[in-house]
Formats: structure tokens, sequence, C-alpha cells
């Protein structure tokens, strides 16, 4: 490492409603110092994920108070970053210094808004839900840690919730026959709920409008819901969920209805960066279930993927209870701040070398998730919504 080269990475205390999470753990901070890189902390910033202040001191990190956070550092790691926190985000943005690098979440497909009305401050902000799918950048994948969270949590709420036990019992009342689980959607929240259902006993089956998922699915334990479809290209370029049309949405639900009925837990996950989540299951669908049964929805922040859905309640319809969880990595936030902190760090490690600072603008993870530079919107993807012409590298 070049003599008197460092790079201040700084992480503020989370300041979104609920938000338990922290940007890093302290199990990642030696490998940001063999990057030559220290790290400062807001007091008190990892208290809620359960990593107390001590735990950072002893790995050299020094507590500051949140002005300094932001005045000091070079590399500010935010879970939230203001995309994804507009209302008390709001108050950081003063506080950034042009050329100061800003990463997290950011939501800048949803709310594009936000990233003009965060430009202006000079600050570079990289979001990092538009990591490209690409192998070399699995290990930074927040989107994709976060959901194995979601995945998991969704089931536990589904099994706390459904009036019967999950798994298939020999007692000396009789048998008691095994609960039986739907999941919609095979991403990794959805492999994830499935492998959990089938620990804990259910009997699942699941559902994806891409038929090369179902080895995935069957190697689970859960059965694949064959259904006869043309999807045609159901991912983008960028390896993520694109919307298909109202006519295939009509045509699924019509097929989809009786797979539903014969479940006592759906589990849907269809979710689509940055638009309005499809609609799947419908109230009319709702009426063949079970009383008693339980509708989990992970895409309630987006509109939700049951037409009853309320993002944050708890809704009943015809006797099933359908949840619209927010946030739910949040709920688990030690191991969910663990990983996202793996992800961040890895994305660091790839620009912050022997305490300096590359932007490689050839590197297509950097490009693809620069979302501001200069006092500009830069990113390609979020220009087009803006309605601004595409220009530059990061373009």
């Amino acid at each position: 490492m070049a003599e008197g080269k460092t790079v201040v990475i700084g992480v503020p205390k989370e300041t979104f409603p609920g938000e338990t999470r922290v940007g890093l753990v302290p199990a990642v901070l030696g490998n940001l110092k063999r990057a030559g890189a220290e790290v400062v902390l807001e007091k008190g910033a990892g208290q809620a994920a359960g990593f107390t202040d001590t735990e950072y001191t002893d790995k050299g990190v020094r507590l500051v108070s949140r002005d300094e956070v932001f005045s000091s550092s070079d590399i500010v790691v935010q879970v939230r970053t203001y995309g994804a926190n507009a209302e008390a985000g709001k108050a950081d943005l003063g506080k950034l210094k042009r050329g100061q690098i800003v990463i997290g979440f950011g939501e800048p497909l949803a709310e594009a808004d936000r990233a003009r009305e965060f430009a202006p401050t000079g600050a570079i902000l990289f979001a990092l839900e538009l990591l490209p799918r690409i192998t070399r950048a699995q290990s930074m994948d927040v989107l994709s840690s976060m959901a194995t969270v979601a995945g998991y949590k969704a089931l536990l709420i589904a099994a706390d919730a459904l009036p019967r036990m999950f798994p298939m019992m020999m007692t000396a009342a009789g048998t008691v026959a095994p609960a039986r689980v739907f999941v919609i959607g095979a991403g990794v929240a959805g492999l994830q709920a499935i492998a959990s259902a089938k620990r804990m006993g259910a009997v699942v089956e699941a559902y994806d409008v891409r038929p090369a998922v179902k080895e995935q699915v069957q190697s689970l334990g859960g059965k694949f819901v064959e259904m006869e479809l043309e999807a045609g290209e159901a991912e983008d370029k960028g390896g993520y969920a694109k919307e298909l049309g109202e006519e295939f949405y009509r045509k699924q639900r019509e097929l989809m209805k009786r797979v539903v009925a014969n479940n006592d837990v759906v589990i849907t996950t269809a979710a689509v960066p940055g638009k309005k989540s499809p609609i799947l299951i419908t109230e009319d669908m709702l009426k063949g279930m079970a009383p008693g049964s339980v509708v989990i929805d992970l895409a309630a922040e987006r509109g939700g993927n049951c037409d009853v859905t309320r993002a944050g309640e708890v809704v009943e319809a015809h006797g099933v209870r359908v949840f619209g969880p927010v946030n739910l990595p949040a709920t688990v936030p030690y191991h969910a701040s663990q990983m996202y902190a793996r992800n961040a760090t890895t994305f660091i490690q790839n620009m912050v070398k022997q305490g300096e600072i590359n932007l490689n603008m050839e590197d297509e993870i950097i490009a693809e998730t620069m979302v501001t530079r200069d006092g500009d919107v830069v990113n390609a993807r979020v220009r087009e919504i803006l309605g601004m012409a595409v220009k530059g590298a990061a373009a």
C-alpha cells in the first residue's frame, strides 16, 4: 500500500422507520483494512442489528457523530440511501460532498425523481440493486441476499398464521396430514421458501414462468406445476424479470385457480424492477381456498401479487388471511446485515485498492450501478425513465 494512502469509509445509522440493518458489520472490517481503508461509524449504528459499538472499536473503528461520518468519509455505506429513504434521508443531502461516494439501495428505477434530487449534491451514487447479473458480480448481489432472508421469513409467518401444523405426524390421536404450500416464482426468495417449507414437512408445489427452474424446484423436494403458457422472454438482458403483458397474466390466473384452491399456503414473489407487481391471485381465487388459509405476498411493496394486498397489513377476505409484509430482511437484522455487508464489501474492494479509489468506467459493475456523478444523473436506465437523453460512459 502506498504510504499515507487511506480511504475513509463511513457508516451512518439507518434512519428509515423500522430499518434495523447496518451497512457494515465487524466481520468485514479486516478485508477493508487490507484494501487500504479505515472505517468510521456513527455511534450505535449497529445496535439494532445486534452489533455493539465495542465490537467495532475492537476492530479499530472510530465512533463519531452523524455529521462527522459524512464530513470525514470518502465513501458512505448505507442500507438505504436517499432514494430508498425519502423523508428521513432528505436531512442527509446537505451533508454530502462533491465527489463523495454513496453506496446502498437507492430504488432508482422506482424512484427516479429522487435520483434527480440527489444529483445536485455532486456526490456519486451507486445503487446496488442495479448490479448486472454476471458471474463476477454474484458475490455482490444484495438483492439475492435479501431475497434469501425474505423467503425464509415468509415461510415462518405462514407457519405461525396457519391453523394447521406443517409436517405429517403419526400421533395417538391419529395421523395429522401435512400442510400444502404453493410458491409462485422460483427466484431466490421462492427457492428459499420452498426449501424452508420442505424442512418443516409440508407438501410443496411451485410455479415459475421460466421452465428452466423446474430442476431447481425438484432438487429442493418441490413439485413443479406445469402450465401450457407461452412466456417468451421472461427475463431482460440483465437477468431481471420483465413484464409479460396483461393477456399472459390473465391466462395464467385461469390455469392457476385450481392449484391455489388445493393449497393451505400460497407465497407469491413476482416482482419486476421499477414496475408495479403483476396480479397473480385474484379475490375470486381466494374464494376457492379453505377457510384459515394464508397468502404471503412478498411483492406487497410494489402493489402486490394479490389484488386485495395492502402493504404492511393483514387483510382477511373470504376466510383467507393475506399478508403484505414489508422490509422483511429488517426483521432478521443480524444475518441480513452480515450478508449485506459482505456484498457491499466485495463491491468496495472492486474499486478500492491500496488505499486508492479507481472508478473504472470500462467495468460494467461500476458503470451499470452508478446513478449520479458530477451533479448529473448518468445511468442510462434512470435517464430514460426521467425522459432525459442517454449519454456518457455510464450510459
